[in-house]
């Protein structure tokens, strides 16, 4: 099953380059990371109308719905906060195990080398523990967002912290409140004059990624400014898992990632959405959760 969710996976990604923990190699500082960590903002109830226009067929048009409040992890989880359940509960993520057939151990990685176009692999050893295969490691990346985490390890980290993923409309609810404008709805993305607010890919995807946004794979939580709201990232750096199925085994996950670009991947809006395997897991995915 593992395997075959490769040629799935391409839907607008790219780069696997290490970042430090406060600073990119194109010199961009991270002055919001500290002054976020583990703050929450408070929804309030309403009335939301997800009727945008479609840019992919997936994104069909939805009724309006009513939201209850409810409060929202400013940022995406950190490997550091990942890294505090883990060595309370002892729980081993399903990328670290290993069953009938260890050929299908591990996670995808979509890398990118300088002989080469991005693709993607499934890579034995690359877990939230070495983000980036065998041999690498968490040193300067304690609030980069975990990555290679499943739906489950989602869903556990979040009932251990007493809380729970959003649903898809509750995400999409909180992403569209925090747009500077309603009418532009890739404004999380890109300012008004096509500068990047977010960590997405700039450049021709897959063969290249000039990273203008100072980042060319994760950043540190709250890099960027945060949106209107107050919340951080809720559009690139990684995709997010909501807790609404998609299709039988498969979520869905919001947001994209630092792998989307303008020429392939525009998955960079409130509305946009993806289907994923829910026991798999990847090095664009990631999450953050709800406190009702």
């Amino acid at each position: 099953m593992k395997k075959a969710v490769l040629p799935l996976l391409v839907i607008g990604l790219a780069a696997l380059l290490g970042a430090c923990q406060n600073e990119s190699p194109a010199g961009k500082t991270c002055e919001n990371t500290l002054v976020a960590f583990g703050t929450y903002v408070q929804l309030p109830a309403g009335e939301f109308n997800p009727d945008f226009a479609q840019l992919y067929p997936e994104e069909s048009r939805r009724n309006a719905v009513s939201v209850a409040a409810f409060k929202l992890l400013a940022h995406e989880v950190t490997n550091k906060e990942f890294a505090e359940f883990v060595e309370a509960t002892g729980y081993v993520s399903d990328a670290e195990k290993v069953g009938a057939d260890p050929a299908a151990a591990g996670s995808a990685l979509f890398s990118q080398r300088a002989d080469q176009d991005g693709k993607w692999e499934l890579m034995q050893g690359a877990t939230w523990r070495q983000p980036d295969g065998p041999g690498s490691d968490l040193i300067g990346r304690d609030y980069h967002p975990v990555i290679h985490v499943s739906h489950n390890d989602a869903t556990n980290y979040a009932r251990w912290r007493g809380g729970r993923l959003p649903s898809e409309v509750e995400w999409e609810y909180a992403a569209s409140l925090g747009l500077a404008g309603n009418q532009n709805r890739a404004a999380g993305a890109y300012d008004e004059q096509g500068m990047p607010i977010a960590n997405t890919w700039q450049g021709l995807f897959p063969v290249v990624d000039s990273g203008d946004d100072g980042y060319t794979s994760t950043a540190p939580v709250a890099c960027y400014a945060a949106n209107s709201i107050g919340l951080y990232d809720m559009i690139g750096n990684v995709w997010e898992w909501t807790d609404t199925v998609y299709a039988p085994q498969r979520h869905t996950i919001k947001g994209g990632s630092f792998l989307c670009a303008r020429n392939y991947c525009r998955r960079y809006r409130p509305e946009a959405r993806q289907g994923h395997e829910s026991d798999f897991s990847t090095n664009h995915i990631g999450f953050r959760i709800i406190k009702d």
